[in-house]
């Protein structure tokens, strides 16, 4: 028995998502690893952000979990996971299980080395790969494409709307975007497909300059900054962009965890304003 990290799952965790494990392969060999032991290493991964190499020797390495962390990957588990859970999250908040409202946004980052598909974003200066992500008012993830960063956020936009599972959403109307998202290939996109929700594009207000916090719009620059919370998303370290937007289905998988059972011996340090950004507020 390890002594056990901050990221391992709790046994109430791990009783919520036992049942959506999927069973071993008929006719296979028994499994020869821990599958909570695998979620562990990985979450571990997502958090700390380590290189493969570089994972505790008590953690299981690159070689045990990496079949796992594909086969997931191609077969749509970790996305499946992802789709059980956030109803659950949604109820306990007191939230109907599926969602009225969906925020559309992007994010870029840099890459590394480790090559594959690449861009430069000309508006951040950023050359690396582009984070179009999916998000409720809870700023629970919903679908998640991976791109170069040069790629057209309108343009993209039919592809990540594409993700949802349109059965799970009934009660989906609205989807909010920036001005990005004024753009004909959505319009097009949701006339062709008959979709029962609409985009509507939220827009900077006149005369405004600097930042300016808009209403709905930022609810997917907060979700963003939870996922940057795993260190795993501060660059695009993955060759295969599938594999990038698996570890944003597993980061998002922890983060529910976390809401659905919270350890209380891991409470986070209360959040606190500096002096200045206090001062300026209550004025």
């Amino acid at each position: 028995m390890r002594k056990p990290y901050k990221t391992d799952l709790t046994d109430a965790q791990w009783t919520i998502i036992e049942p959506f494990i999927p069973p071993r392969r008929p006719g296979g060999r028994p499994r020869a690893t821990d599958i909570r032991e695998v979620l562990n290493t990985l979450l571990y991964q997502a958090r700390t952000g380590c290189q493969w190499e570089l994972l505790p020797h008590d953690l299981l390495p690159r070689s045990t979990v990496w079949d796992d962390f594909q086969q997931w990957r191609d077969d749509g588990t970790w996305q499946r996971i992802a789709d059980a859970l956030r109803p659950q999250v949604r109820e306990a908040k007191g939230r109907e299980p599926t969602p009225r409202v969906g925020y559309i946004d992007s994010q870029t980052v840099k890459g590394t080395e480790v090559g594959g598909e690449r861009g430069f974003d000309g508006g951040k200066l950023v050359r690396g790969r582009k984070r179009h992500a999916l998000f409720d008012s809870l700023g629970l993830l919903l679908a998640v494409v991976i791109t170069a960063a040069s790629a057209d956020d309108g343009a993209t936009a039919p592809e990540v709307l594409g993700r949802l599972d349109r059965p799970r959403y009934p009660r989906l109307e609205v989807i909010y975007g920036d001005t990005k998202y004024n753009n004909r290939r959505p319009d097009g996109w949701l006339q062709e497909t008959e979709a029962p929700f609409r985009v509507e594009v939220v827009k900077r207000p006149e005369g405004e300059a600097g930042f300016v916090k808009l209403p709905k719009r930022w609810v997917a620059e907060r979700s963003f900054a939870w996922l940057g919370r795993d260190r795993r998303h501060s660059k695009d370290y993955e060759w295969n962009p599938e594999s990038s937007g698996a570890w944003v289905r597993i980061s998002a998988i922890g983060g529910m965890l976390r809401r659905l059972a919270p350890d209380e011996t891991r409470k986070p340090a209360p959040f606190m304003y500096r002096k200045p950004q206090a001062a300026y507020l209550s004025g």
